[in-house]
């Protein structure tokens, strides 16, 4: 992916070679790939060996997943527009509810703006806008030094950290 940015330590990167191939619908690739929550489920039934990561649309559930939390590499929360916040939530339940401790990517409409909110909820990774920058993108990720909610990195909130 191009414009992936990975937290490293709470340390944001820009990603010189991401081993995973994030697949859309109808396209059928070999390697590392990310697979619709659909197609996911239905290749782990046909060939349950293989090991690929998963992909989650804004109408899929994250519960479906826990049978096999221990076996995926990586999730990834596809946010089809800047102004769909379902990803979120899904992210949060991940972390929090889960206790999904992998790589938690955000895919789609991903703006600089978001990621510090992206993180808050989880996030580890940042599959940026292939339009946008991804250098400028690092900056919305160091843009915030004090949470003041609670959140998964931080779950007290700023006054019970006094």
């Amino acid at each position: 992916m191009n414009n992936l940015l990975r937290l490293h330590q709470g340390v944001a990167t820009l990603v010189e070679h991401d081993p995973w191939t994030l697949v859309r619908e109808g396209e059928a690739t070999v390697g590392a790939l990310i697979l619709p929550l659909a197609a996911w489920l239905l290749r782990r039934a046909e060939r349950p060996e293989e090991n690929h990561a998963v992909w989650l649309g804004p109408d899929d559930e994250v519960e479906g997943l826990r049978p096999w939390l221990a076996q995926i590499p990586l999730i990834a929360v596809d946010f089809p527009s800047f102004r769909d916040g379902r990803g979120y939530s899904q992210a949060y339940l991940l972390r929090s509810r889960l206790g999904w401790q992998g790589e938690l990517r955000a895919i789609g409409d991903v703006l600089r703006d978001q990621l510090s909110l992206m993180r808050q909820c989880g996030f580890d990774s940042f599959a940026v806008r292939e339009d946008k920058s991804a250098e400028d993108a690092l900056k919305g990720l160091a843009g915030m030094s004090v949470l003041y909610g609670r959140s998964v990195i931080e779950p007290r909130p700023l006054f019970r950290r006094r």
